[in-house]
Order: C-alpha cells, then structure tokens, then sequence
C-alpha cells in the first residue's frame, strides 16, 4: 500500500470535507440562501446546503443560519460541506474491530497499527472501511461523503494506533466533522521519542505542508503564506536518557502533524521510517547499544505512536464524551526494554 499523501491515505478530518467562503455583492438582491449559493458553487445540491444548515454548519456574518434565510448586500457567508462521493466500489471484508462504544449514531473503535483506514488508489481491500461495510449492513453509504468512505470524520495514519470515532448517519457525520473543524474536540497521543528534553512540557507551533523535496512527508515552514497553521502541546512522561515518553495533545489536526513536529524540534517519533526515527539519532556507537536499538526496532516495527484519548460533544444527546485506550503490546513492551535500560546500562555507564 502506497503511504503518499496524494493518494490521500493520511488526509486529515480538515480536508474530508470542504470549506467555502462567500460574500454578496452591494446590490445584492433578497434570496434564499440555499438557491443563493445553488447558483455558486459548482456540484452542489440544495439537500446538501440544507443538511449544514440544519446542523449548524451554514454561517452568516459568523451566525448559524437556516436554508430559509434571505441573503442580503455584503452578507459574509462560510460553510462546511462533505467532499462530492467519487466513484470508488467499497468491497465487505470480515476483518475484525475492536469496537470500544457503539449506539444508533456513532461507533468508537480502537484501531490497530498496521491497519489502513480507507481505500484508495493501488489499494481498495484489507481497510477499515472495507471493515465496517460488512459488520454494519445499516451503515449508510453516506452519499456526500468524500470517496464514498463510510462515516469518517477523522482518520489515523496506517502505522499509528488507537481511538477513533466513526459516524453511523449522516447527521453525525456533519456534526462530529464541524467539531473537528472547529477543535472543540480533545485529542492526546502517547509518542516514544528520540532525545531528552530541557523542559517538561512546551509547545510546537509551525505551518504544515507537503515537503518540496519528498512529497510524501510533510515539512514545517516559517513563512506564514506556505502551509496550514498547526499547534501541538506536549509533556514529558518519562525519561530513559536518550529516548522520551510524552504525551501531545492537538490544538489542530494535520497530516503528520506530531510525526513532524516532534522531529522539527530534534524529537523524531521512534522508528518513524518516513521521518527518519528509523536509525540511531541518539546514544553511543558500541555494538552493544546498537544490537539494544534494533532489537527494540523489532519488538516495535512502526512509528511510536498512539491515540491514547478521544473527547467530543455527543452529536444527538450533547453529552460529553471522552474514551481511552491502553497502549498496545508492541508499545508497552519497547517502553519496557527502554525504561529497563535507563535503570541498568545508563546508571552503570
């Protein structure tokens, strides 16, 4: 399976769905917002402009308003709307879920590493999707949601493991993903690092765009005119010397975005084959240490990386909701080995 960004595999909730910006002229005649925008924007319906609408995703001079509103002179007009369905079959597969929560509007599931979550080019089987086609005949095919993928409001890369949320209806499709958008969710990760830190916690702000060089990796840029803004907050929860254990929580949700953040800071994720966490970045150069790293590159074969928490407003009963998972066995058992050596070779050295 291809892992390039342009073949959307790691496309973030963010660009699942599109984003319009619209402002009537100064002679503006009165019209039904739904008809107004009809006539704008291309492969639109009025459905789809009154499914916003109704969830509160159709904004007029920052105000929620219903398909029904008259448009008037200089009207400032922003919505959010899922990507057009391309025409991609979504074949059932029986590959098992670890379903951590389920009711009629939305499932969390906690997703294993390895694990790719939707189809796409060079790679249409063996998904997530693929999964909950076939363990939720009542699943909706979602008919504006981008490829088709059912239900995705968000969605981790292959190799990172954990808590995800799954929309079972339209509705919530919409209501989960405006949340997204606006980042009144609340999303931790739990990342083995290359490096000790000087401080225990901070702070990572730099736009994220594709890099020049490698397109299939992303790459921070200063100048504010490249890339989209995103902030990551992290912590230190242990130290082994020349690995870290922290935890990052997002204030935004691009591709990569701790994958490069961290890395941008010196703090590469451990065994992170696209970032370069893959080799030695810090220790000594006897064999023995090295035999120690790749026998830890064994027992875990990925980035170190996992969705340890997941908070959001429920769609219907707006309750607040927050789910968590343990950390999988090839984490666990890394950490141990590194936690082992910290107490043993480090204080003996």
């Amino acid at each position: 399976m291809s892992e390039d960004i342009e073949n959307e595999e790691n496309v973030e909730a963010e660009e699942l769905f599109e984003h319009f910006n619209v402002k009537a002229d100064l002679k503006q005649d009165l019209i039904r917002i739904d008809k107004f925008l009809m006539d704008r924007i291309p492969s639109t319906s009025r459905n789809r402009l009154q499914v916003a609408a109704k969830n509160g995703s159709l904004l007029v001079n920052g105000i929620a308003v219903k398909s029904n509103y008259k448009v008037k002179p200089l009207d400032e007009i922003s919505f959010v709307l899922p990507h057009p369905v391309r025409n991609l079959e979504l074949i059932p597969q029986d590959i098992p879920l670890n379903i951590v929560y389920e009711d009629d509007d939305l499932i969390v599931i906690n997703k294993p590493a390895g694990l790719v979550v939707h189809p796409g080019y060079g790679n249409y089987t063996g998904t997530l999707v693929n999964a909950l086609v076939y363990h939720f005949d009542n699943l909706p095919s979602l008919p504006n949601n981008y490829y088709g993928r059912p239900g995705l409001v968000h969605r981790l890369d292959k190799n990172t493991s954990g808590i995800m949320v799954v929309a079972k209806t339209e509705d919530a499709l919409t209501k989960l993903a405006k949340q997204f958008f606006d980042r009144t969710t609340e999303r931790r990760y739990h990342a083995l690092v290359w490096g000790d830190f000087e401080e225990d916690e901070g702070t990572v702000t730099g736009n994220l765009a594709r890099s020049i060089k490698n397109r299939k990796i992303m790459d921070v840029y200063e100048d504010p005119e490249i890339g989209k803004h995103a902030v990551t907050h992290y912590k230190v929860l242990e130290r082994f010397g020349y690995v870290s254990l922290i935890e990052c929580k997002l204030e935004t949700g691009r591709t990569h975005q701790i994958r490069i953040h961290m890395k941008h800071i010196g703090h590469t994720l451990f065994n992170d084959f696209d970032y370069g966490g893959d080799r030695i970045l810090k220790g000594t150069m006897f064999s023995k240490y090295k035999q120690f790293v790749d026998n830890c590159f064994n027992i875990l074969p990925r980035q170190a990386l996992h969705a340890k928490s997941l908070g959001f407003t429920h769609p219907t009963t707006k309750e607040w909701m927050q789910f968590n998972s343990d950390l999988p066995e090839d984490m666990v058992q890394g950490i141990d080995k590194w936690r082992k050596y910290a107490n043993t070779a480090l204080k003996d050295s």
